[in-house]
């Protein structure tokens, strides 16, 4: 895949969960070649460095003029890298936008709110011959797949990487295993089901939440089914979306009973006890053992933990990480400072006895 140079606006929120479009691409994408990132907050910064504290050559920028003034390689994209309130494109990133097209930079949006909608900018960018992807557009119902049950012919491992709620990192973690597994000599793949992952410049998957609910188990089957018959991966690892029992979109049953995973990975954030913008409202983050024991009723073991560290000191996820490995007896590990290697025995083990072997 030949990437495309592209720039990101976060417009403020690049050290928010808001900006968590950013921080998939920031981390990395086969893609795009990110030139900048325009965030008013950090100008002058490394994006990596305000992500997590890991510098990875991508500056970043006040305005768009001041990323013009600087760097000279030609921009084919500007990606809109926040994730909104509702999915809504504020006025604010509507006038950035604006500009980014009279710049002659085709626009990519993964919001609910497409840009294509919105006159001013569609017009826009017809007039100077620009592009724009709004990623979470649905397919034309031509396109759209029920489960057919072909999914049995999927003989590699398939992992659910699952959370205990939504804006975790599930995602993050899904490519750091595949990534772990093809340095440690395995084809692995990666079905995502959001839009930052199509982002990321991964090759099979669908946008779950913008999929009808009568095919988002058939897209999901389709998927894995294309990519095992296309890539004939060692394994697969498919990204989660919400969690089970987020009440303002449960998910996760799918990529249990109709992706018919081999296994789950849950990522979980010991810092947050109810559910992302939800504190309103009386429902609780289950403990980890009764998650492990839901997910087990509806069909698949649950073989490590993941742990989001957000707004907690390292020792202490530390300890948290050691007194639940103890009281649960698989592993729990820290994705962002660890890695995800102590993982890939287990990984190995399920494909050196997987059908695909023999």
């Amino acid at each position: 895949m030949q990437k495309s140079n592209a720039i990101v606006i976060t417009a403020g929120y690049l050290d928010t969960s808001n900006g968590k479009t950013a921080h998939g691409l920031i981390r990395g994408t086969e893609r795009f070649h990110i030139l900048g990132i325009i965030d008013p907050k950090h100008p002058g910064r490394d994006a990596g460095e305000v992500l997590d504290g890991r510098k990875r050559g991508i500056p970043v920028f006040a305005t768009m003029a001041d990323f013009a003034a600087a760097v000279k390689e030609p921009v084919k994209y500007c990606i809109l890298g926040v994730a909104t309130k509702g999915g809504v494109i504020p006025d604010s990133l509507q006038v950035m936008l604006k500009e980014a097209l009279e710049r002659g930079y085709s626009l990519v949006n993964g919001l609910h709110d497409y840009i294509s909608d919105h006159p001013e900018l569609a017009n826009l960018a017809k007039e100077k011959g620009l592009e724009i992807i709004d990623v979470r557009k649905p397919k034309k119902f031509k396109d759209l797949h029920f489960w057919s049950g072909t999914i049995k012919n999927v003989h590699c491992p398939k992992i659910a990487v699952l959370g205990t709620d939504c804006a975790l990192g599930k995602r993050t973690t899904t490519r750091f295993l595949m990534e772990a597994m093809r340095e440690a000599g395995f084809k692995a793949e990666m079905i995502y089901t959001g839009q930052t992952g199509w982002m990321q410049g991964a090759r099979y998957g669908f946008i779950f939440d913008s999929t009808l609910n009568d095919f988002i188990s058939g897209e999901m089957e389709h998927a894995i089914v294309k990519c095992w018959e296309e890539a004939k991966p060692d394994i697969i690892f498919i990204e989660g979306q919400s969690s089970l029992r987020n009440p303002s979109g449960p998910a996760g049953s799918e990529w249990i009973v109709s992706a018919a995973a081999d296994a789950v990975v849950l990522q979980h954030h010991p810092a947050r006890k109810q559910y992302k913008d939800l504190e309103f409202y009386p429902a609780y983050i289950a403990d980890l053992k009764d998650e492990i024991a839901l997910i087990q009723i509806y069909g698949a073991p649950t073989v490590a933990i993941t742990v989001n560290t957000a707004k907690m000191h390292e020792a202490d996820a530390r300890a948290y990480a050691a007194q639940k490995e103890k009281e649960l007896g698989i592993p729990v590990v820290l994705p962002l400072e660890d890695s995800v290697n102590r993982l890939v025995p287990i990984f190995r083990k399920m494909i050196e006895e997987s059908i695909a072997q023999v």
